[in-house]
């Protein structure tokens, strides 16, 4: 049990992982994947803030190395993107994960919060009462917090790395 008494979402049983969120949380994650590959399909990074975000220049003082950087590594970031939202699409409903598989929520709940941040605005001091007025905002930013709490649990639960 967590600290609030509630399931730990992720844990090690073995060389898997138990999943142990409820089957909402499990489906809206699964939901939040597909419209992330759908944004990923149709926008870029000239076009949203958020996916510039998630391929952030090598050297923002040249642009041609920049653009030198996104034409030899764009295609092969999407592609990991992309595995990574059918692994979670795939796995979505299983009780237990392998190591790679919790490795590919991790990845899709972070670019997920990497976005929503940038869309939001947020800084280190964001509070939850920036956003009382304004229910759609709010509401994304709830999600960010739900984000950042499963790619914490998802930390706790694998093993320290070597050396």
């Amino acid at each position: 049990m967590g600290a609030t008494g509630d399931p730990i979402p992720f844990r090690r049983e073995g060389d898997r992982f138990a999943v142990v969120l409820p089957r909402g949380a499990r489906e809206a994650f699964r939901q939040l994947a597909e419209q992330y590959r759908d944004l990923l399909r149709d926008e870029d990074p000239s076009s949203d803030p958020g996916v510039a975000r998630l391929f952030p220049p090598a050297r923002e003082d040249d642009p041609l190395a920049n653009l030198e950087y996104e034409h030899a590594a764009h295609d092969g970031l999407m592609a990991g993107r992309l595995a990574n939202i059918a692994v979670v699409d795939r796995t979505a409903a299983n009780v237990t994960l392998a190591e790679e598989e919790l490795l590919a929520w991790m990845a899709v709940a972070n670019d997920l919060r990497l976005v929503l941040g940038t869309r939001l605005k947020l800084t280190e001091e964001t509070t939850e009462a920036e956003f009382a007025e304004d229910p759609e905002r709010s509401e994304a930013y709830d999600l960010y917090r739900f984000l950042s709490a499963l790619v914490g649990t998802i930390l706790d639960a694998l093993p320290e790395p070597v050396g």
